[in-house]
């Protein structure tokens, strides 16, 4: 026998989405990335009684990448006569496991401001969200609201919320970051609503080639979804080049920049 029933209020925001992101065209990259240098800084900062997340790093790293590539720190709107806005924050979407009148759920998040943010201002941020109650925060209350509206209005509601530009970073933010390192998921593609999404699979060691040697390293798979709308797969690439050398040369300066030299040898194979 089957059981029928209406869609669960608590997830009409996911269905909702959805529908948006469809008007993206999303292409996928993906990369593995030796964790190395962000564990010992990671396990470094653990002595001293603090604790940071992978996605932590992730969050400040790629908020510094965006920076400097303006032109996937934006969004389009329009088909008839497209237009795009270029942001000066970088302000990351986060996704979040959450459950919601006892539904297990799909929520975001903004963390506003990571390109300039410290690792203590992110992980703030990322604890609040991560332990608080989304049925009465109140940075949930507009998906709260949508949920309670009828299903033709929800529609209305959610496209007059995303469609200006002007205030698409504040509810979408320009980044999407999303997830899976605490399963046993090496990678996978996910679409935010961004410019530029990123997906995170677990940190497991694998072995990797360093100066000719095989050695067992920590690495993160890590998956970059652009939409080719606003940006073409040259910059996407370089945008996860950058991403990737940066975390590979972490070190918590405040920029957390690749010197020339550094990332020259890197390019020539010097590194392994």
């Amino acid at each position: 026998m089957t059981d029928t029933a209406p869609l669960a209020r608590e997830r009409r925001h996911t269905l909702r989405f959805l529908e948006y992101a469809r008007g993206l065209s999303p292409v996928f990259l993906d990369t593995e990335v030796d964790m190395t240098a962000v564990r010992e800084h990671r396990a470094a900062a653990r002595r001293r009684g603090q604790r940071y997340s992978w996605v932590t790093y992730l969050l400040h790293t790629a908020g510094r990448v965006l920076a400097d590539h303006p032109e996937a720190n934006a969004a389009l709107r329009g088909r008839l006569r497209p237009r795009v806005a270029r942001y000066g924050s970088v302000d990351a979407k986060v996704a979040l496991d959450k459950r919601l009148g006892g539904h297990r759920v799909v929520l975001s998040a903004i963390v506003p401001g990571v390109h300039t943010a410290t690792l203590d201002d992110i992980q703030r941020q990322v604890d609040r969200y991560r332990d608080g109650d989304p049925s009465v925060m109140r940075e949930f209350g507009g998906t709260r609201a949508l949920q309670r509206l009828p299903w033709p209005l929800g529609a209305v509601a959610f496209r007059a919320a995303t469609r200006p530009l002007g205030g698409r970073a504040r509810r979408m933010g320009t980044l999407a970051v999303s997830s899976l390192g605490h399963t046993a998921v090496d990678g996978f593609q996910s679409v935010g609503g961004t410019t530029v999404t990123l997906g995170a699979g677990r940190v497991t060691e694998r072995p990797v080639a360093r100066g000719g040697q095989l050695a067992i390293a920590p690495v993160m798979r890590l998956n970059l979804a652009f939409d080719h709308r606003v940006i073409d797969g040259a910059e996407a690439a370089d945008v996860l080049t950058d991403l990737r050398d940066r975390l590979e040369l972490f070190t918590g300066a405040a920029t957390g920049q690749v010197v020339p030299a550094v990332r020259n040898a890197m390019a020539d194979g010097s590194d392994g």
